[in-house]
């Protein structure tokens, strides 16, 4: 299937490639096939040196310009006319990719909670499939901020002699104590709800509601909430401007999501550890990333804070670490797009 639209004056291509052989996971388990829904923008070049890869964060889907504007797209560095701009939706996602809302072959029926366990590394593989399906031997630059940064770190291990160039946004080589354990606090939110593996597509809302009101806790911090949503009424008593925009958050977030693909997808974000089975030596690991990478953390990141960043850029031996100053916490790797576009041209053009 391929749908094209108009994205802000350049073409935009959203397509499906299936693959029919079986899908082995890591976790021993393997699936019947599966669906990667994927966007691409501009055109490959002759020699095929153009290719640029964005990995896409938790929420997110295939089309990188809408979510990522003034990275990617025409506004950004990441610009159509100069790059052959690819974007794959992950699988276990609910956008267009292959994961609990897709029908299970053996039942007719959607997967729903039966849907097995995926991990980074299987989401990395269905990106190959789909590379070699394109015909692309070479990435010029692989990049992914968040969960995206994890399928990039993943993939340079994996695939190291496919990929010339990494950048990194706010992400890190294993997940946190800290992050798991907010990923756990949003699936015991999920699983309270009452409608919670009910067999249809909007079970677990109210409980997706509340996981996404924690998970802003987390995007944001301190400073900006108080920045942006005081109350300039001293004398109000309820209804406050804070309550009303985790609300809001929430409820967005339940009108394009699903709690099914939520849930997993925070599993999947546990069992990130890119020396998982290389010998438990996240140093060494980072050590044989041999790409031309740059690092970027937010200053005020409390999910995948700057010492995360710093560990990385220690140990990966080609590789350049920005700090960036904002207040928009681990949200700034999407809200800071202009100062990351500008980082990103100066460093590759280099």
């Amino acid at each position: 299937m391929q749908v094209f639209t108009l994205h802000s004056g350049f073409l935009n291509m959203l397509q499906t490639y299936k693959y029919e052989g079986t899908f082995v996971l890591e976790c021993g388990k393997s699936l019947p096939g599966i669906t990667i829904a994927y966007n691409t923008y501009g055109k490959l070049n002759v020699d095929k040196t153009n290719v640029v890869w964005v990995c896409h964060a938790l929420t997110a889907n295939s089309d990188a310009a809408g979510w990522w504007p003034g990275v990617v797209g025409e506004k950004g560095f990441i610009h159509p006319d100069n790059y052959f701009i690819i974007c794959a939706n992950i699988i276990g996602s609910c956008y267009g990719s292959t994961g609990p809302l897709s029908i299970d072959p053996e039942t007719q029926q959607p997967y729903y909670s039966s849907f097995l366990l995926i991990t980074i590394r299987d989401m990395v593989n269905a990106h190959i499939l789909l590379r070699k399906e394109l015909g692309i031997e070479k990435i010029h630059l692989l990049m992914g901020g968040s969960l995206g940064g994890y399928q990039a770190l993943e993939w340079c291990v994996m695939e190291s002699d496919k990929i010339e160039n990494l950048f990194l946004v706010g992400t890190s080589p294993t997940e946190s104590a800290w992050g798991i354990a907010v990923h756990t606090a949003q699936r015991l939110s999920i699983e309270a709800d009452s409608s919670w593996k009910d067999m249809n597509a909007e079970a677990g809302q109210k409980g997706l509601k509340a996981a996404r009101a924690i998970g802003m806790l987390t995007y944001r911090n301190y400073e900006i909430l108080v920045q942006k949503q005081t109350d300039p009424d001293s004398e109000k008593i309820d209804n406050f401007k804070a309550s009303s925009y985790i609300n809001y958050q929430g409820e967005k977030l339940v009108n394009r999501f699903n709690a099914y693909s939520y849930w997993l997808l925070t599993k999947t974000m546990d069992s990130h550890h890119i020396a998982r089975g290389r010998g438990g030596n996240v140093e060494v690991v980072l050590k044989n990333i041999r790409q031309k990478t740059l690092i970027i953390g937010i200053s005020s990141d409390i999910l995948c804070p700057l010492h995360e960043q710093e560990l990385m850029a220690t140990y990966i031996p080609n590789s350049t670490l920005i700090e960036i100053d904002s207040v928009y916490g681990h949200d700034g790797f999407i809200v800071e797009a202009e100062k990351i576009s500008v980082a990103l041209k100066d460093w590759l053009q280099k």
